[in-house]
This record gives structure tokens, C-alpha cells and sequence, in this order.
């Protein structure tokens, strides 16, 4: 997940790396890989190598996509492009292109049934995540597939709004839910609808449904008869979206971090804040040197968001990166946001509350602008998928009312002016009044039956997309088998070894995932301060 800080200060759904700075990357890389990926395509060649047309789409091998980073990974690769309608409901409308990389099992013999992978973001870059998924030997047994969503970075058009992400940079020192704040972010909203409007596109394409099309359009481009898919934070939304419209051709599913569209919106993400930090919470008060040290850690936030929100204080920090000091205001929201993506650094979050409440917000600081200032916070999401989901998916089924209720539910000491904009999602509904698209037919919110054997994974730390949202979701899923990991944030498949084996296990055998690590998961050990 990810917000603004003032708005859309880290945008909602997308996984931060532990340093809090933002998506893994990617690299150029030209040409075609010298190793192959094996699963074959339906004609005896291997996947990826045979331009195919079929469906909606047509796939044509070539070049790796450029990425904004290096990912090694690449060079043994198989890649190319899906070219798709951009609105399919307009016949002779405007095509675009979808970059397609493919990364071949370690196993000799591999599977028949790759994966695809599902990114999260919404708007980031599925080849962006590769490293992730290779560190988690997603491909053990398997080729995974990584299609770049449309709109994002390694996708033509790319419809990413650098002004938008520079504004949350050098904006630290204003107050974050200041309206004042809120207005020049929907300014800058603004201005990027209007740069991609300008340069043909259609904005009101750019959402789960079309997506949806483009990956079984994709399956169908590669000669793939079945295949297995996995979906990380938005991804998992998509995921069901898909399972939901295109059953067909999918032999299983897994889905992590769990963000149901029957739920998206701000609603359940001040839900998740409010059961991701309790668990942190509990953490601490159950190991005894934390609670002695640190006693009463839950009301003590509480009171620090009530107080800064009240009287913000204004510091200055020093950040990698950067020659100048920064300065960084505080108040109550940006306080809440920072703790949503600090429970992927759980074990010093006490120390820095403690901190904070002793006059030194330093370390709160610190962390808070790294991401915010960290060069992959630039130029990289795809805001017209962001503000495309959003703004026809989300809003439109969501009053500002029913966020309010939500998070006084979750929250109730927090003043109205916290929580008018839940976690990672600030200023949404201003910004969708600014992007002016239609909504999404209300099925769109359907809960998702299906009987494909699917893994639901979620982090007991999970203060983006919350630990309840995984049941939820696998109770119309009659073959789903719906597992908490312990003491892990949002995305338990990039931090937690077990997650992994779990994933690997259940794409051998989806009715019978190895679940046996989960019994040794132990607390993390939290800093103590002098």
C-alpha cells in the first residue's frame, strides 16, 4: 500500500522494502537472455520465443524493458511484449503495449504450469519485483512470468507523474493534513491528469477489469494451457478480480497481503492500522524487558497523535543522499502513516515512540523523509493506475462519511481531522473529484466465489491491508486454505522464510501446502534503549 504526507505519502498497497524507501528495481537490459525459459509455449518452443497472437492480444518476443535499477536477473531471461486494446470496449481505439519478462525455473526439469506474478501498488512495475520473487525461490520449480500492468513504468504509455511524487518530497515541512497541504496535493493531482490527457490517454481504461483481461489475454498469447498466479498487496485484489472474470486456464492461486475489492477503500485500511499495531503492540508488552522499558506503548501513541495533531513540532534531519539538512514536521496523520510502514522495522518501533514521547523525534523523522526522499520514491509508480483503481473502484462505493465512522471505530480518541484520511490514502476522495472518471459497475465490489484451490497469506503485523482481510476473503473460496504469519508485516512472502516454503509447497501441491515452519516462529527481539 502507499499516502501523502501530505497526500499519497507512500501510496496505498505498496509493499516498502525494511529501509522504508520504496519499490525493489529494475535495469535495461537488451536483448534476449541466453538461457531459456523451459516451459513450452504449445509448440514445442520455449515460453516466451513465439510471437503468437490470440484473444485480445498478441505477444511478440524482444528486448528485456528497461527498469529503473539493475536486476540482474534479466540477463537469463526470456522477454518481449503484449500488445492490447487500451479500452475494449472501443473497437478501433488506440493500442498499448505491456512488457513481458519471463525468468526460468532453477529446476532441471520444471513444472508445466509457470506462475504469473501480480504486482502490488497499485502502480508499481511487475518487473520491478522480480528480485523479490527470485530471493523467495518462487521459481524453484517453475518459470514465473512478470507482465507490467498498464500504465506502469516499463509499460507504453508509462503514466507515471513525477510532480506528484516531488511534491510529497519536498514537502516535508508542511504540515501533513493541513487542508492547506491537501489542496496543493490535489493541485498536483490535477496537473498530472492533465500532462496524461494531453498525451492521448484514455484515463478511464486504466483499472482492474481491463487488467484482468490483459492477463488472460496474455496466457492465451504464450500458449499457456493452465498456470498458476500469485498476487502480493494490490495484487491480491487484482488476483481476485481475475479469478472472478477469467476462471478459466487458472490451476491455483495465492494471494498475500490481502486487500479484497469487496472491502478496498479507506475503511478497512484503518482497520488494518488498528490490528497491525495492536499486534505490535502486544508484542512488546508480552517479552518483560520491553514492557518494563516501554510500558503502556498503545496509549502512549494515542496520545502523541492526539497531541501532535494539535501542536505539530518541526524538526530537522539529516538524510543519506542529500547535502542539505531537511526539516520535517510532525503532526497526528503523519504520525499514524509512519507507524503503517514502520511495523516492517517492528523491533525499533517502541524505542522510536519512546523517543518521540520524550521530546527526541528524530528517529521518527529520519525514517519518515529517507522514504520520502529515497530516489525510488521518484518517478516510478504509475499514478493513472493509482487514481484509475482509486477513482473508479474504491471511491465511488466508499462516502468520506464511512471512512470518517471507520476510523472512529478503530480509533475513537483520534480527532476528526486524523481521521478524515485513513492510513496511505490521504486526500483520496479530493484527488478522484480532480481526476473525473466513471465509476466501475458496482460488481465490481462482488465478493469472489470460486472453488480454485488458493493460499491466503497474512502478516499478524500487517498494518496496510490487515490480518482479518485474509479470512475474509477465503470465506467464499471453498478451497482455500487462509494462513497468519506471525509477527511479519504487509507481504509475509518478502520477509519471512517460512511464507516462502509455504508459497513454493502449495504451488507443487495446492490442496496440501508444507504449513510445518509456522510452529518455530519467534517474536522479534525489540531494541531496549539505555
Amino acid at each position: 500500500m502507499t499516502s501523502p504526507t501530505p497526500p499519497r505519502h507512500g501510496r496505498p498497497l505498496r509493499r516498502l522494502p525494511a529501509a522504508l524507501a520504496g519499490a525493489t528495481a529494475g535495469a535495461l537490459v537488451l536483448g534476449l537472455a541466453a538461457l531459456p525459459a523451459r516451459a513450452e509455449s504449445g509448440t514445442g518452443a520455449p515460453l516466451g520465443t513465439v510471437a503468437r497472437t490470440a484473444g485480445g492480444g498478441h505477444f511478440e518476443p524482444g528486448p528485456c524493458p528497461r527498469t529503473a535499477d539493475p536486476i540482474p536477473d534479466l540477463a537469463r531471461a526470456h522477454c518481449g511484449t503484449l500488445t492490447v486494446p487500451e479500452n475494449r470496449s472501443r473497437r478501433h481505439g488506440r493500442k498499448i503495449t505491456l512488457a513481458v519478462a519471463i525468468i526460468p525455473a532453477v529446476a532441471k526439469r520444471p513444472a508445466s504450469d509457470p506462475i504469473v506474478w501480480l504486482a502490488g501498488g497499485p502502480g508499481d512495475d511487475a518487473v520491478s519485483e522480480i528480485p523479490m520473487a527470485v530471493a523467495g525461490g518462487l521459481n524453484r520449480d517453475r518459470d514465473v512470468i512478470f507482465m507490467s500492468q498498464r500504465g506502469t513504468y516499463s509499460a507504453d504509455p508509462e503514466l507515471t507523474c513525477r510532480n506528484v511524487d516531488e511534491f510529497v518530497a519536498n514537502s516535508l515541512d508542511l504540515v501533513f493534513g493541513a487542508p492547506s497541504t491537501g489542496r496543493l496535493h490535489v493541485q498536483e493531482t490535477r496537473r498530472c491528469r492533465d500532462q496524461l490527457v494531453s498525451r492521448g490517454a484514455d484515463l478511464s481504461a486504466y483499472n482492474g477489469t481491463e487488467s484482468s483481461a490483459d492477463y488472460d489475454d496474455l496466457r492465451k498469447a504464450l500458449g499457456i494451457k493452465q498456470w498458476n498466479v500469485f498476487g502480493i498487496s494490490y495484487g491480491t485484489d487484482l488476483a481476485l478480480q481475475y479469478m472472478r472474470l477469467h476462471p478459466k486456464g487458472i490451476r491455483s492461486v495465492g494471494i498475500d497481503g490481502v486487500l479484497p475489492p469487496a472491502l478496498a477503500g479507506g475503511a478497512v485500511t484503518w482497520k488494518a492500522a488498528r490490528e497491525g499495531f495492536d499486534s505490535i503492540f502486544k508484542t512488546c508488552a508480552e517479552q518483560p524487558a520491553c514492557n518494563t522499558r516501554y510500558p503502556n506503548l498503545k496509549d502512549t501513541f494515542e496520545r502523541l497523535v492526539v497531541e501532535l495533531e494539535a501542536r505539530p513540532i518541526t524538526t530537522t534531519v539529516t538524510v543519506p543522499g542529500r547535502p542539505e539538512p531537511v526539516k520535517v514536521t510532525l503532526d497526528g496523520g503523519l504520525l499514524v502513516n509512519w507507524l503503517t510502514f514502520a511495523s516492517h522495522l517492528a523491533a525499533g518501533v517502541p524505542r522510536s515512540i519512546d523517543e518521540l514521547a520524550h521530546g527526541n523525534p528524530q528517529r521518527i523523522a529520519e525514517q519518515y523523509a529517507g522514504g520520502k526522499l529515497s530516489p525510488q520514491a521518484i518517478g516510478r509508480v504509475s499514478h493513472g493506475l493509482v487514481f484509475g483503481i482509486f477513482c473508479s473502484e474504491w471511491t465511488p462505493f466508499e462516502s468520506e462519511a464511512d471512512v470518517i465512522r471507520a476510523g472512529r471505530r478503530a480509533f475513537p480518541s483520534f480527532p476528526r481531522s486524523v481521521l478524515a484520511n485513513a492510513p496511505l490514502l490521504s486526500w483520496m476522495h479530493a484527488d478522484c473529484r480532480a481526476w473525473d472518471i466513471p465509476a466501475a459497475p458496482r460488481s465490481i465490489r462482488k465478493v469472489t466465489r470460486s472453488d480454485i484451490p488458493t493460499l491466503v497469506l497474512s502478516g499478524g503485523f500487517d498494518s496496510q491491508t490487515a490480518p482479518s482481510s485474509g479470512p475474509y476473503a477465503a470465506r467464499t473460496l471453498s478451497r482455500s486454505i487462509a494462513v497468519t504469519v506471525p509477527y511479519v508485516a504487509h507481504v509475509v512472502f518478502a520477509d519471512s522464510k517460512c511464507a516462502q516454503t509455504m508459497t513454493v509447497s502449495f504451488f507443487d501441491r495446492p490442496d496440501a501446502p508444507d504449513t510445518r515452519c509456522l510452529a518455530g516462529l519467534q517474536p522479534p527481539t525489540f531494541e531496549i534503549a539505555p
